[in-house]
């Protein structure tokens, strides 16, 4: 058979299978912070199951283990310091405009 005529078929391309986030041993747990920390963005929020590759119970448990360290004061609530680095930098160059 011509190539031409088996467009449909899949290529036999191997690909390596990601290992998972959380091995079978990790406990998740408000306390487990270096777990916790990976599954947080820099801006403090909680990444989606999509991003984070985890079955719909890891990222339930991961949210609620998250949402305890924060309520414990384990973690912030907001990570606002690059954003306000941001606005510092901004309001002295508007600052320095006005004065000329």
């Amino acid at each position: 058979m011509d190539k031409s005529k088996r467009p449909f078929l899949k290529s036999k391309r191997s690909f390596r299978r990601r290992l998972p986030p959380i091995q079978s041993g990790d406990r998740i747990d408000y306390r487990n912070m270096s777990l916790i920390s990976r599954f947080i963005s820099e801006q403090g929020k909680i990444l989606s199951r999509r991003v984070n590759r985890l079955t719909l119970k890891q990222q339930r448990l991961i949210t609620i283990a998250i949402k305890q360290a924060r309520i414990l004061s384990l973690l912030p609530f907001l990570n606002n310091e690059k954003q306000f680095e941001r606005t510092e930098s901004t309001t002295r160059a508007t600052g320095r405009n006005q004065n000329k």
